[in-house]
């Protein structure tokens, strides 16, 4: 018996059927982008702390404005020294399914109104640096970082409440 061998021919093209794949396009991409409504990202920006440029030296003293997160206690500081010190308490919040958690309280209240006073002094600052130690929370840096680029100010007059922006260009570090 003879052996017969069988060869494709290779002269043929054979044709590339997409029609599955883009029948899932178009159901994926209207998806995609229904979905992606829903998922929003705030982004913080961020300035990193810059050492002072040597040269020139300007006509008013430059202020700097410092805000150290501790683990008890909020510090407000020229750079130089600590001007003053808000106190934290520790309360306990209740967490998902009953679990009670200890948590800091800043004196947030506090903070925003003696930055207010700095920044009625000096309304042309608009950098703050906040320093912050190791092992705070997230939620706490966030709350200390919102106090300081804006204050809520009670009208005397009525019982509405205005946003004043006090530091809007934030740099951050780790606290000394």
């Amino acid at each position: 018996m003879a052996r017969r061998h069988h060869y494709k021919d290779r002269s043929k093209q054979v044709e590339l059927d997409i029609t599955t794949f883009l029948n899932l396009m178009v159901v994926l991409i209207p998806f995609l982008l229904v979905t992606a409504v829903f998922s929003r990202i705030t982004i913080q920006e961020l300035n990193l702390p810059s050492q002072a440029a040597g040269g020139e030296k300007p006509d008013k003293p430059v202020i700097t404005i410092e805000v150290i997160i501790r683990t008890d206690k909020v510090q407000l500081s020229d750079g130089k020294k600590v001007i003053a010190t808000f106190a934290g308490k520790e309360t306990e919040k209740e967490m998902e399914k009953g679990v009670m958690e200890k948590v800091m309280e800043y004196d947030i209240k506090g903070l925003s109104k003696h930055l207010l006073e700095i920044k009625g002094k000096h309304e042309e600052k608009l950098d703050a640096t906040i320093l912050v130690e190791p092992d705070i929370e997230y939620a706490q840096v966030i709350r200390v970082m919102d106090a300081v680029k804006v204050a809520e100010v009670k009208q005397p007059d009525s019982e509405e409440v205005s946003k004043v922006v006090l530091f809007p260009q934030l740099s951050l570090g780790d606290a000394p």
